[in-house]
């Protein structure tokens, strides 16, 4: 057995959307595991400042901008990677948004973004990383989705339908890439804690929240991190073409009325 399990030593990692919140929490993991990590984010005074958080523990992380989405873009950005370290072997797309808006009000901006950023960047992204993996005989290709791919919620039919597309993406991709010695896999977080920002953890919000998730709490970005860990590792060689729900058991019940029930609330 190995002293210490997933292990990526001599790797060398990618993350978008790696400055903050479950990104963070993603790229210190892959960080501490002994992966070489480039944090990709749209604010690069953010990542970089995680860089240097990263830095007095001898963990290897620097920053490049990610702020074009388009098939050369990314094409360029991972080709570059690749030629400075010689090597690619994770991707983890996890930069994701949902731009809040009923049907009836959903234009073709921001339905082209939500799908632009969840799903179309997640293909291109794999797209250029299979010649570099495909040469290592190695590659990880990872991607942040949501429960919100099975589930409903107001606002976000959009959202919903690109990360059904992921996880049927995430399927496909592993199918066709399953021979080259690379994996294609996703988590799809549930209702996660971002302290400090977003509605759903504030204050006046969360306890109302939590009552509906059966093990009683938001989840923490770590609790993805720690997926997206053992989904990178070789531990997880034999895993392909899923993704893993990371919910407290939220999808679980029927309704928020049997959880009432269970416990009395």
């Amino acid at each position: 057995m190995q002293a210490r399990p997933f292990k990526l030593d001599g790797r060398v990692a990618i993350v978008t959307g790696g400055g903050r919140g479950i990104g963070a929490a993603i790229v210190r993991r892959l960080a501490q595991a002994g992966a070489t990590v480039v944090i990709a984010n749209r604010t690069l005074d953010v990542a970089e400042a995680l860089a240097r958080e990263l830095a007095p523990d001898g963990r290897a992380a620097y920053c490049v901008p990610f702020d074009r989405l388009d098939r050369g873009s990314l094409r360029a950005m991972l080709d570059d990677i690749a030629a400075k370290h010689g090597r690619l072997d994770i991707v983890v797309h996890n930069a994701g948004r949902c731009p809040w808006a009923s049907l009836e009000q959903l234009d073709e901006a921001k339905l082209d973004e939500t799908l632009g950023l969840n799903l179309n960047a997640s293909i291109w992204l794999a797209q250029a990383a299979i010649p570099h993996m495909r040469a290592n005989g190695f590659g990880r290709i990872l991607v942040t989705s949501s429960v919100s791919a099975r589930v409903a919620m107001g606002g976000g039919a959009h959202y919903s339908a690109a990360k059904a597309g992921v996880n049927a993406f995430v399927r496909g991709a592993a199918f066709e890439l399953a021979r080259d010695g690379i994996t294609v896999n996703g988590v799809e977080a549930g209702f996660i804690e971002k302290p400090g920002r977003g509605t759903m953890s504030a204050p006046e919000n969360k306890p109302k929240l939590e009552r509906f998730i059966p093990m009683g709490h938001m989840g923490s970005a770590d609790d993805i991190a720690c997926a997206m860990l053992f989904l990178a590792s070789t531990e997880a060689r034999y895993v392909t073409g899923q993704t893993i729900v990371v919910d407290g058991g939220s999808t679980l019940p029927e309704t928020g009325f049997a959880v009432e029930r269970q416990w009395g609330l």
